[in-house]
């Protein structure tokens, strides 16, 4: 497996190292951002001259990857890309694919009711290392506009319509769904036995729990509640449809629904984050402070007064 990376690098390495989950992982690094397409080339002395498979990293799905480098080999282009369907492309760009698979053209977000199909692509592609060719060296590079159009002009892409799920995971809302869809496939709450639940507190099915995760009296967990290892939860706290990571604190009687919580983050006592807030790693939230729908708060601020309007805060 070889990891494209540029933002965070670092943290990516330390945490995935060279074989995590039993896996042989290689680093492709961008000095700059390359785009879709320059990464790919960036990585061409690390492909061994074979047939390869290119995922998107904010993609979850459960794709049958044999039967989509099946139909790519019994195609015999040089490219197959995954379709998912979607009751509006108009977020994403719809496809177009004539009576073999292949691609004809591409339609980005289309209007309502003007989409050709509503197929999409999935971020998942089967390319053949002749495609490399089609990539320009040291540059950032759409692989979906500068690339798939010659590919397709030529009659050398193809699409593969896949079932099953299918998300994309790169905002907060559709994560928090992911979360979500995952926890509902276990057939519980997962507490792991190192996890410290007070007697009186209440956690409500699916949650899952890291190491040392404390949590105190009279608190309500759940239900979709993720919480990653040295989460200290206060007393009297609610949390929902939320994400808690690794060494966060929220103190007692605060109060967490659909939202992401950074790395050791500290929300203080009787504080509100509401619907689709995202707090980075390392912010500190003061007591009392509210925080409305819709606020992304970037790593190591402090908040002392609420924010009651959807903005960023720098």
């Amino acid at each position: 497996m070889v990891l494209s990376v540029y933002y965070m690098a670092e943290s990516m390495v330390r945490y995935l190292g060279p074989t995590k989950y039993d896996l042989g992982i290689l680093y492709s690094r961008e000095q700059r951002p390359l785009g879709t397409g320059g990464p790919i080339k960036l990585a061409k002395d690390m492909l061994n001259g074979e047939t390869f498979l290119t995922l998107n990293g904010d993609i979850l799905t459960d794709l049958d990857y044999r039967r989509l480098v099946s139909f790519h080999r019994e195609k015999g282009g040089l490219a197959t890309i995954a379709l998912v369907q979607v009751p509006d492309p108009s977020r994403y760009g719809a496809v177009e694919l004539d009576w073999e698979g292949r691609i004809t053209r591409f339609v980005e977000k289309p209007e309502p009711g003007m989409a050709p199909s509503n197929l999409i692509n999935a971020g998942i592609y089967v390319l053949e290392p002749e495609v490399l060719d089609y990539i320009p060296d040291g540059r950032r590079v759409s692989i979906e506009t500068e690339v798939f159009p010659k590919l397709a002009a030529e009659r050398q892409l193809h699409g593969f319509e896949c079932h099953g799920y299918w998300t994309d995971i790169g905002v907060p809302e559709e994560y928090l769904n992911a979360n979500a869809a995952i926890l509902g496939k276990e057939s519980g709450s997962s507490g792991n036995e190192n996890a410290n639940v007070n007697p009186t507190a209440t956690v409500k099915e699916p949650c899952i729990f890291g190491d040392n995760v404390n949590i105190g009296a009279d608190s309500v967990i759940g239900p979709n509640v993720s919480m990653m290892d040295n989460v200290h939860i206060g007393k009297g706290v609610r949390i929902e449809n939320s994400i808690i990571f690794a060494g966060a604190s929220i103190e007692d009687y605060s109060s967490v629904r659909n939202a992401i919580i950074g790395e050791s983050a500290v929300l203080e006592r009787w504080v509100k984050v509401e619907s689709g807030s995202l707090i980075g790693d390392y912010v500190q939230i003061i007591d009392g402070v509210t925080i409305t729908k819709g606020v992304s708060i970037c790593p190591s601020k402090t908040v002392e007064e609420s924010i009651l309007e959807p903005k960023q805060v720098m």
